[in-house]
């Protein structure tokens, strides 16, 4: 007799402050399964109290926030919850960005306009990781 083993889904946090944008990522989350949305956020400060209570698996994060930097989240949150992996995706994508979010601990770097994409596919593969 086979068991089923129940795996818990991937649990994720968004920091957007566009509200078109977090719907467009909300839609991407909703088509990947074992995925589940977490918490959302517009701004750094209440980004990184979201996180750090909520403590996902991984964080979609803008780089420019209503509020502060996605740079402000990304430096606290490696600095107190080293194990929550963050992807930031931005339309400032220019190089000097990509290396010090790099530096700063993302595990990865996407264009909104060109590499949108690249977030489904990040997130389905971490999905499928945690099955």
């Amino acid at each position: 007799m086979q068991v089923a083993v129940a795996t818990a889904p991937l649990r994720v946090f968004l920091v957007e402050d566009s509200p078109a944008i977090l719907a467009r990522l909300e839609a991407l989350l909703d088509s990947v399964e074992g995925t589940r949305t977490v918490g959302r956020a517009s701004g750094a400060a209440e980004a990184i109290e979201g996180i750090l209570a909520e403590h996902p698996d991984l964080v979609v994060l803008d780089l420019k926030l209503a509020e502060g930097s996605g740079f402000d989240v990304l430096r606290a949150v490696r600095r107190a919850a080293p194990d929550v992996d963050v992807y930031m995706l931005t339309n400032f994508a220019s190089e000097p960005y990509r290396r010090l979010a790099e530096r700063l601990g993302a595990r990865d770097f996407f264009d909104k306009t060109t590499e949108f994409e690249r977030v489904r596919e990040t997130i389905l593969g971490r999905a499928a990781q945690a099955h």
